[in-house]
């Protein structure tokens, strides 16, 4: 006996922008988890010797470092501006397919702005 789905499933149904942000911002979630790894390793650096802590200076200095603190920070940007639009989805606002399409690019607008200025920052403060 095959069960049928209840509803129509994504075969039928095509991405739509609010479903890829809505996904992309579990991953980026998921992402930020994985990074406190990163924040636990610096800190332990911190509480260990000066050794350690220049160890782990010296790994994020470097030009990988760099590269990964920089996709964090997008990473961090974009979940937080996700964060908000759906903190106003649970309000009960912006849920039409109009607002949620201007909301969409909005949250995309804000998180490369937030992004680039977090580099921006982040760049002058290593130079």
């Amino acid at each position: 006996m095959t069960m049928r789905p209840l509803s129509p499933h994504l075969q039928i149904y095509g991405p739509t922008r609010t479903m890829v942000l809505s996904i992309l911002h579990r991953l980026t979630g998921v992402a930020l988890s994985v990074s406190i790894l990163a924040l636990v390793a610096w800190l332990v650096a911190l509480a260990w010797n000066e050794t350690a802590y220049a160890h782990v200076l010296a790994l994020l200095r470097s030009p990988l470092g760099m590269v990964v603190l920089c996709l964090l920070l997008s990473t961090f940007a974009y979940h937080l501006c996700a964060g908000i639009r759906h903190l106003v989805f649970d309000s009960g606002r912006a849920l039409e397919r109009r607002e949620a399409r201007q909301s969409a690019l909005i949250l995309i607008t804000s998180a490369c702005v937030l992004a680039v200025l977090g580099v921006l920052w982040m760049l002058k403060a290593h130079s």
